[in-house]
């Protein structure tokens, strides 16, 4: 019996070495086990997918019935690879350490990325894929775990899909054009003798005026005098009282509350003066401003609000970028039923030198009529899409519109109506809400950050007013 048991150990033992070495495995070559292992996986949960159509029936029974038999097993030897594949096999693994090559998932995403029309975004964390098979789309969804989509490969075998890749590419690739296309405002601090352009001055005195005190400088190359004050020539007050008058006034103070702090800090000036200062001031900034194109997004939306010019009822119409919160163009009508809001939607294609995808209005006539005349076009794949049967609650929805309106109402509501149409009040809060007043819905940034405008310098008001001075 012993000797029977050891003739059978041996047995075994060189069946087992001979299989080893039939199979060119003896040498315990992990990397060649797991890269053929992984391949017979991949084949099999390919083919009963029916990701590779150019296998037939017939290699498909061979795999799995040596003897030529076969049966209508698709769905379940795809659940069992599957497992196999996801239990055994570490894709990610396998293509950083064995193949040495990349993810076939993510080459295919980024062919998909690089082609136009595959990738729509239909809102900020949502985006619809076009399949590469079937006529149909996958919504890759972003949530607090990561991506998720909805076809079958992230499914069954929870991996990150081609359509997932696609999406991460398009929004690098979208990144660094937008990176390509960012302008920076630079903080400009004079130090040249504005007669002579000299660096050959010194300080001379101070003159003391009723706003403040101000650095006068002597030249030693034109002995000339002068103040390094670019953009406050001939101003009595400082350049930080002026900009401080109009964060004020932006922000929600009346004239003459402003008058009130800026006498708490010693300078002394009428509430006309501080009108003044803004009015210079913004229409020297918006004339700058305007030769800036931002980097807006595809969706746009548009809304009216009313304000009170001279006692009587007028009706604000604003477009917004949904993506940068930027307000892209405004209009005052006398009306609202009626009005023709196509002077709105042509100033906003002016402005960003683009189309929008998808337009967000209400069922004000006047937006339908403006968007015939200035977006539709014969081809549905570059016409942009209008949706004006909004609600309150669900994806159909203008609250971020709502959410602006409220913001001009009540800042409206302090001066206690606006005294003309073309009043300052409407481009000065246009460049305070663009450029000045950060938004916790963008992480304390400015729209104009988000559209690719960086202003640099602690102080943006005197960053604009100078440079705006200096071109």
């Amino acid at each position: 019996m012993d000797n029977g048991k050891k003739q059978k150990r041996k047995l075994i033992f060189f069946s087992l070495n001979f299989y080893l070495i039939s199979l060119n495995l003896f040498k315990f070559d992990k990397i060649r086990i797991s890269q053929r292992f992984h391949n017979w996986c991949r084949d099999i949960a390919l083919i009963t997918s029916g990701l590779m159509p150019a296998y037939s029936n017939r290699k498909y029974s061979f795999i799995f019935f040596p003897s030529g038999q076969y049966l209508t097993l698709n769905k379940l030897v795809f659940i069992l690879s599957t497992w196999l594949n996801n239990m055994f096999i570490n894709p990610r693994v396998y293509y950083n350490h064995v193949d040495k090559t990349n993810n076939p998932r993510q080459e295919r995403g980024n062919e998909i990325a690089k082609r136009e029309g595959q990738i729509k975004r239909l809102d900020e964390f949502t985006y619809s894929v076009r399949s590469q098979s079937k006529h149909q789309n996958y919504n890759v969804i972003h949530t607090e775990s990561g991506w998720t989509c909805e076809c079958p490969d992230h499914i069954f075998r929870h991996v990150c899909c081609k359509h997932i890749h696609a999406v991460e590419i398009s929004l690098k690739l979208r990144e660094q054009v937008r990176k390509q296309n960012y302008t920076i405002i630079e903080e400009i601090i004079s130090s040249n003798c504005p007669h002579c352009k000299s660096e050959n001055y010194i300080k001379k005195g101070t003159r003391h005026n009723q706003a403040g005190d101000i650095q006068r400088y002597f030249c030693n190359d034109c002995s000339k005098w002068f103040i390094l004050n670019l953009g406050f020539e001939r101003m009595k007050a400082t350049p930080k009282a002026i900009s401080s008058a109009m964060q004020l006034y932006f922000t929600g103070e009346s004239l003459r509350n402003v008058q009130k702090f800026l006498e708490l800090q010693g300078v002394k000036v009428s509430h006309q003066t501080i009108y003044n200062w803004i009015q210079k001031y913004t229409k020297l900034m918006k004339k700058y401003l305007d030769t800036i194109t931002p980097q807006v997004g595809d969706k746009w939306r548009a809304d009216e609000v009313f304000v009170k010019v001279k006692g009587d009822l007028k009706y604000l119409f604003a477009l917004i970028d949904d993506e940068t919160r930027f307000w892209i163009a405004k209009e005052v009508a006398n009306r609202k039923q009626g009005h023709d809001a196509s002077g709105l939607f042509r100033q906003a294609k002016e402005i960003a030198q683009t189309n929008p995808r998808v337009i967000i209005t209400d069922g004000l006539p006047s937006y339908d009529e403006a968007y015939k005349q200035e977006f539709w076009t014969r081809d549905s794949d570059t016409r942009p899409k209008h949706i004006r049967h909004i609600r309150l609650q669900g994806d159909m929805n203008n609250n971020l519109m709502e959410r602006f309106n409220g913001e001009f109402r009540d800042r409206e509501k302090v001066t206690r109506g606006i005294k003309k149409t073309d009043s300052i009040m409407f481009d000065g809060y246009q460049i305070y809400h663009n450029y000045i007043r950060p938004h916790m819905s963008l992480n304390n940034q400015t729209p104009a950050d988000k559209a690719g405008i960086k202003i640099e310098g602690d102080n943006k008001w005197l960053t604009l007013i100078r440079r705006a001075s200096l071109d």
